[in-house]
């Protein structure tokens, strides 16, 4: 790799790294990829609805999308900006080469995590001074290193355009985590016309040294908000006239966990969150469920899906309460390409980074990507994911890092190597 391909690269992580924020509010880290792609020269560059299809979005809370707009337009974002967004985030590089060839997508996610990060001096980013300026803020799951890494394959692609043929379509997507945004772009149509695929991820099980070739083991997931809405009443003079939403909540949770889990492959059901009540001597009138289910197969995330539905529509009717089931996340099982895989194995084998080349197929989280995938697929291309390793304590942790120095240069030496044996003339 150029040296200063890769001082960008290390330099783009760490200011990255500095400013991490939680899905559909990345606007800092939206406008830092714009000027860093328009300094390399690119004219055609997608933002807001040219890429986002505002009816498959997920997840987004409008009240914390305006305060991290507030907070962007204070941090120098202008306006005008945020204006031509259409308040939504991510951006789309596109690479003409002017001769026939594939088009090509890169995928890139740019979020990170509501994670207080470590202060510890054993944590590199604190040692170093590059730690999260933002408190309860933090790139604890290397997305910073992923889009660090999307930058230098597209300062990488603009060096050498001569070289190669086709399109390339570098995507910084939005809200990964929750898996709330790929599905979003899917339903933009910027994937319809794509020939070849290709996402990464840092760390999980591959450690530093390791390249890891994704067969399967991606776990289909919805997550789910739930509300109920009762009726108030006060809770000692009155309490025959009211309905809970808390008790309707409590008794959905249990009965939630106790879905039996399916024969036919991995099931995952986790209630992480039930928020409820206005006041002691109040019968509550409102309460919120934050929960998610994930299957091995998209037949066994749908069994559990049901069982859901089910759930919430009679504890609504047993404690005569309201209910709304909003869909705030979705991701299916990654498709696997077989010979886009050897591909990847063949170039893995010629990058002196890489010291072992290992498979994954073990069920592990969710992962939005494969919408992305899928479409491709279906629209007659084929893709693939490989993991780039690190040494790490476990993602979505305080005290995540990925090496930088050491680690993601493996990522770039993969994606650039895929470009030339796919598009190279």
């Amino acid at each position: 790799m150029e040296k200063n391909l890769f001082d960008n690269m290390i330099q783009d992580r760490r200011k990255i790294h500095m400013c991490p924020e939680e899905g559909w509010t990345e606007f800092d880290t939206t406008y830092y990829i714009v000027c860093r792609l328009k300094e390399m020269g690119y004219q055609t560059i997608l933002t807001g609805r040219q890429m986002i299809d505002p009816d498959s979005v997920m997840g987004r809370n409008p009240a914390v999308v305006r305060e991290a707009i507030e907070r962007a337009e204070r941090d120098g974002v202008p306006h005008e900006f945020i204006e031509k967004c259409d308040e939504y985030t991510g951006a789309v590089a596109i690479l003409g080469s002017g001769r026939p060839g594939p088009v090509t997508a890169f995928r890139f996610d740019i979020d990170g995590l509501c994670v207080q990060e470590s202060d510890s001096l054993d944590h590199l980013p604190t040692k170093q001074g590059f730690a999260s300026k933002r408190s309860g803020r933090m790139h604890a799951c290397g997305h910073d290193g992923h889009t660090a890494v999307g930058l230098a394959v597209a300062q990488w692609l603009i060096e050498h355009q001569e070289e190669l043929n086709g399109t390339f379509k570098l995507i910084f997507q939005p809200a990964e985590e929750g898996v709330r945004g790929a599905a979003a772009i899917v339903g933009s149509g910027l994937l319809d016309d794509v020939n070849f695929i290709l996402g990464s991820h840092c760390g999980g099980r591959a450690k530093l040294g390791q390249m890891a070739l994704v067969h399967g083991g991606v776990l289909a997931s919805i997550k789910y908000d739930i509300f109920f809405k009762g009726t108030p009443s006060h809770a000692g003079s009155s309490p025959q006239t009211g309905h809970s939403a808390l008790m309707a909540a409590c008794a959905t949770s249990m009965m939630l966990v106790g879905i039996p889990r399916h024969g036919e492959g991995v099931s995952r059901v986790a209630v992480g969150t039930l928020h409820a009540g206005e006041g002691r001597n109040i019968t509550p009138v409102h309460a919120k469920i934050e929960c998610e289910i994930r299957g091995e197969t998209e037949e066994v995330l749908q069994y559990l899906a049901k069982n859901v539905e089910k759930i919430v529509r009679g504890n609504a009717i047993s404690y005569e309460v309201e209910s709304r089931i909003e869909k705030a996340g979705y991701s299916t099982t990654l498709i696997e390409c077989p010979e886009i895989l050897e591909t990847l194995r063949e170039i893995g084998n010629e990058i002196p980074e890489v010291k072992e080349i290992i498979d994954l197929n073990e069920p592990v989280g969710g992962e939005d990507y494969t919408l992305m995938i899928k479409r491709v697929v279906e629209k007659g291309g084929r893709g693939a994911m490989f993991r780039w390793g690190c040494n790490h304590h476990g993602h979505h942790k305080g005290d995540f890092d990925l090496q930088d120095t050491e680690s993601m240069s493996m990522g770039f030496e993969v994606f650039t190597r895929f470009a030339k044996k796919i598009n190279g003339r």
